[in-house]
């Protein structure tokens, strides 16, 4: 049986056009960030496929989790996922978003980074090659084409349990430092 889709013409034009301006906010949390620089210059250069680097949540459309999140990191993770814009997008890199990598054990580690936000497309490696970084970008972009990365959908359609998963292991959510009081 064949799926029928049931987006807009304009909703098709724009996804065929966000899939080729992507705008990238690394949160550089462990060892993944390393492939990161190669994946942006000369040799593989990101920029020809769209991608560009970004200083802000709000001007990014992808948010990079490059490593393992302690239970500190993931508030400001959730803290700046819910300050992009959407349609948002997130990448997690390597085991170390899926299982805590070697850290997996400790105490102040999270394991699967998509009990906390939705994830649209984990990376595979420990560290994952720039050619994996790539073939992930254009990946994604064949699902936003597709109408198919839908995470920031699943996390305003699910807010209550990402709420409730990110409350069990935080205790409370807001960020407490001299920047966010």
């Amino acid at each position: 049986m064949a799926q029928i889709d049931e987006r807009s013409v304009w909703e098709k034009i724009a996804d065929q056009l966000r899939s080729r301006s992507m705008w990238m906010l690394h949160y550089c949390t462990g060892c993944g960030a390393v492939e990161l620089p190669p994946s942006m210059t000369s040799r593989f250069d990101m920029e020809r496929l769209g991608m560009g680097p970004m200083a802000t949540p709000r001007q990014a459309d992808i948010l990079l989790i490059t490593g393992y999140l302690s239970a500190k990191t993931l508030r400001r993770v959730i803290y700046t996922y819910e300050k992009m814009a959407d349609p948002k997008y997130v990448i997690g890199f390597g085991s170390c978003t899926i299982n805590g990598g070697i850290y997996y054990d400790s105490y102040s580690t999270i394991n699967r980074l998509d009990y906390y936000i939705p994830v649209d497309l984990y990376i595979a490696g420990c560290m994952p090659r720039p050619e994996a970084i790539l073939n992930a970008f254009n990946t994604l972009m064949e699902m936003i084409r597709k109408g198919e990365a839908n995470g920031w959908k699943r996390y305003k359609e699910n807010y209550e349990w990402y709420k409730q998963n990110q409350i069990r292991s935080l205790g409370e959510v807001i960020v407490h430092d001299e920047f966010h009081e």
